[in-house]
């Protein structure tokens, strides 16, 4: 058997196989487990996030991941608000243009076609706020809590605690087979009183 090591990754499992946790003993779906499925146990997320519980040791990469995410995010709010930028002001133009080469009458028409394509841009803003928040439901939410750290490292005391279990249970299983062999009890007395 391999040396133990004090490395657990998190799995989930179905909701109706969810088990009690091995803190509170509340119903979990969070399985940590170590890489050669040897040791396992429920646990809930709450208590992973818990640094008195355990470590999370690919927290340093999801950290940086985020980070890059929401930069890249960042960029693309600043495209987006400099073409919207850009497209009216292309439109100011045409229309200060379109106003010096026409009559009052062509002024009023191109003053309701600008209120026009201003309502359409409204209109499509609108649109894009209630798509981004179409993207905000629920289960997106418990996803991005549930995308946390995946590997662990238990703290000492919990550690030990999982080796000690580990050794009971061992212990028990050696205890079984010998009373199991025949010559685990003593024989009956065969001679008289005497």
């Amino acid at each position: 058997m391999a040396s133990p090591t004090n490395l657990y990754h998190r799995r989930l499992v179905a909701e109706k196989s969810a088990k009690a946790c091995w803190i509170c003993y509340k119903p979990s779906s969070t399985v940590l487990i170590t890489p050669n499925q040897d040791d396992w146990f429920h646990i809930c997320a709450g208590h992973l996030i818990d640094s008195k519980f355990a470590i999370a040791k690919d927290a340093d990469d999801i950290a940086e991941r985020k980070r890059k995410e929401e930069i890249d995010k960042e960029i693309q709010v600043v495209k987006a608000e400099f073409e919207e930028k850009m497209r009216k002001k292309m439109a100011r133009r045409k229309q200060k243009e379109y106003e010096k080469d026409k009559d009052g009458k062509k002024k009023d028409e191109a003053d309701t076609n600008a209120k026009t394509e201003d309502e359409k841009e409204e209109k499509e803003k609108e649109e894009k706020l209630k798509e981004l928040e179409g993207k905000k439901d629920p289960a997106a939410m418990e996803k991005t809590m549930i995308d946390g750290p995946r590997v662990f490292e238990l703290q000492k005391q919990f550690w030990q605690m999982r080796m000690q279990k580990k050794r009971d249970t061992e212990a028990a299983r050696r205890m079984k087979e010998r009373l199991k062999q025949p010559g685990a009890f003593p024989s009956v007395p065969q001679g008289g009183l005497g």
